[in-house]
């Protein structure tokens, strides 16, 4: 097990470098083998991995994989190193199985770009950069691949660089990110000065041992290490640059949602759960911002007349049910929802790109319209993702994973009716969205006729992702008494501790239920039998401030961007710039001088050679 575990992050490396140094020596069908087979043998190997692992469970709840000393100076001694546990195998299942779904999409989806090459060289970074922050058993080689998925997705997203909008939506998403991952390595730095080392078991036991709880130093850190997650992840108030993203190809909105990127927080604060345990304050916060964010979101996705940013919206809403979920301390069901929700994402990001490549580019869902007939598998499996999203009860995975997070927000000793009001409302407002979005863009007129039909390449990945967003939710059935998942998951994570309702769960979930069915019919009167009414709504004010994402945008080029822009421009000519420039003046007039000694005549050079040796000479006889 122990080769197999380091080969899972080794082989998408790999690739990287193959088609970075030989990409476009190769032809594209050898790319399109090298980039996805990589990434197909990972998953293969996380199979055969995840089998031994499962067979030793109880025993065995995490192996140790040593491959090289990394830093050894002073007292900081960092390896490479993983480390396999439940968490970080339900993870690595989701990121290669996922991502090689993604990854054979991407052969047809990208089969005529100039970039075939350097696209799944970026993917393949992508996925191995994702893959050993999930594996790492210490908090700096996370770190490394913390830093690896934030590089990639700014190549990604700016992919297409000649358009300059592309360009600003990646310096945008990278320079938001930072914001966090600053605050989180200041958390890191925090626990090495305190513990003394790096390695994450260690750092849990130490501050378990030596941190009480509510103590400053640990409310200080998991506010930090939460900043880190808050950017990543996409939550407020840095939640800005995720709706840009859509710039990138689809494959690379569905990978940056549903396997890679802005689940990397939610696995953050999982993977830290004894940290925030012993940080009562920050916990609540993270529940608060994701009822927040959750609701936010959802009225944001509901305005949109992108198709992309229409489940750009939905991801944040979605990651804010898993904050949610953490910080209530239903650790296992924030999980399950993000194994659910990366299976109808995909599925969902996936079948918009195909509507988007058959329409000639089109974006906009009130230019699209009867495609329902027209492209059935693609709007079949669209529809079990909307499905999924909208919690359809009984029969959807998605009902399971949500529900779960809702009972939970409630019950739970951290839980509480209001989060449980928000994480409800939330429901309603998903189901709306989801199916405005479902009859807009394939019922009524047709607007613009597709120009070709996607091939097995791109449908196949949609069918497999749309069975598991139907039946992936069958592995924990608190109905049936089926706990497939929590018992796995609770190997390594706590168990939520539940406060006594009696069998309130089963009208909690029947509430789920019909809130979820009422949002979806809704929909159908307003965009569907009755469209009229939407004219109403999407020609006011209120769904305009929704549509600019309640004006955050705007909100922060006021207080950061233009006072800085304008406090630039009045120090343009200060001390400093003086100082440097005359630096590059006296250094351009040195080098004129310097240029008349090379003026091509040799007699010149014969006359500076005789010269110079004359002045050695005399120098050493004098001396």
């Amino acid at each position: 097990m122990t080769i197999y575990l380091a080969l899972i992050p080794a082989f998408p490396i790999l690739s990287f470098l193959i088609l970075a140094l030989f990409g476009q020596k190769l032809s594209r069908k050898t790319t399109g083998l090298v980039g996805a087979g990589s990434v197909g043998l990972s998953a293969l190997l996380t199979l055969i991995v995840a089998y031994g692992f499962l067979r030793s469970i109880p025993e065995i709840r995490s192996y140790p994989v040593f491959i090289w000393e990394w830093v050894n100076t002073g007292n900081l001694k960092v390896d490479i190193s993983f480390s396999l546990d439940a968490l970080s195998l339900v993870f690595c299942f989701v990121i290669t199985f996922v991502g090689f779904l993604i990854h054979i999409y991407s052969i047809a989806f990208m089969a005529k770009d100039e970039g075939f090459a350097r696209f799944f060289a970026y993917m393949n970074l992508f996925v191995g950069s994702m893959l050993i922050l999930v594996l790492a058993d210490n908090i700096l080689l996370l770190y490394l691949g913390w830093e690896g998925v934030g590089l990639c997705s700014y190549l990604l997203i700016g992919f297409w660089y000649k358009d300059p909008e592309n360009n600003y939506a990646a310096r945008k998403a990278f320079i938001i990110t930072r914001i966090g991952d600053t605050a989180m390595i200041i958390g890191i730095i925090i626990l090495f000065l305190n513990f003394g080392t790096v390695n994450i078991n260690e750092l849990m036991q130490q501050a378990s041992e030596k941190w009480s709880v509510g103590s400053f130093v640990a409310v200080i850190t998991t506010a930090l290490l939460l900043g880190g997650a808050l950017g990543k992840s996409a939550q407020l108030p840095l939640q800005t640059w995720l709706p840009d993203a859509m710039a990138g190809p689809s494959p690379v909105s569905a990978l940056i949602h549903a396997a890679t990127m802005v689940t990397a927080g939610v696995y953050l604060i999982a993977r830290m759960h004894v940290l925030f345990s012993l940080a009562p304050v920050v916990q609540s916060a993270i529940a608060i911002i994701g009822a927040l964010t959750l609701l936010l979101a959802g009225f944001s996705a509901l305005a949109q007349h992108d198709l992309k940013r229409i489940l750009a919206y939905s991801t944040i809403s979605q990651i804010g049910y898993m904050f949610l979920a953490l910080g209530v301390g239903a650790w296992s069901a924030a999980v399950f929802h993000f194994m659910i929700h990366a299976f109808f994402k995909a599925l969902l990001f996936l079948g918009a790109g195909v509507v988007i490549l058959v329409l000639k580019e089109e974006h906009n869902i009130f230019r699209m319209g009867g495609l329902h007939k027209k492209m059935p598998v693609v709007y079949i499996t669209f529809l079990i993702g909307a499905a999924s999203l909208s919690a359809l009860p009984l029969i959807t995975a998605g009902f399971y994973s949500k529900d779960q997070i809702l009972w939970e927000a409630f019950s739970s000793v951290n839980g509480s009716i209001w989060l449980w009001l928000a994480g409800i409302a939330g429901v309603f407002i998903t189901a709306l969205y989801s199916f405005r979005m479902i009859f807009i863009t394939f019922y009524g007129e047709a607007r613009t006729q597709p120009s070709f039909t996607p091939g097995k390449l791109m449908t196949v990945p949609l069918i497999i992702l749309a069975v598991l967003s139907l039946v992936g939710g069958f592995v924990e059935m608190p109905m049936a008494n089926i706990h497939l998942f929590s018992r796995l998951v609770d190997n390594t994570l706590p168990t939520v501790v539940i406060k006594d309702h009696g069998n309130l769960e089963y009208l909690f979930q029947a509430v789920s239920a019909i809130i979820a069915l009422s949002g979806i019919y809704l929909a159908y009167l307003i965009y569907y039998k009755k469209s009229a009414l939407a004219e109403i709504y999407n020609h006011g004010t209120l769904n305009k401030f929704f549509e600019k994402g309640w004006g955050f945008d705007k909100l922060y080029d006021m207080i950061f961007v233009k006072p800085i822009v304008w406090l630039s421009e009045i120090d343009r000519d200060d001390f400093f710039d003086w100082f440097n420039i005359g630096i590059a003046r006296l250094a351009l007039w040195i080098n004129s001088v310097l240029r008349i000694t090379q003026n091509g005549k040799l007699r010149w050079y014969l006359m500076s050679f005789v010269i110079g040796i004359a002045l050695i000479l005399t120098y050493m006889l004098n001396k």
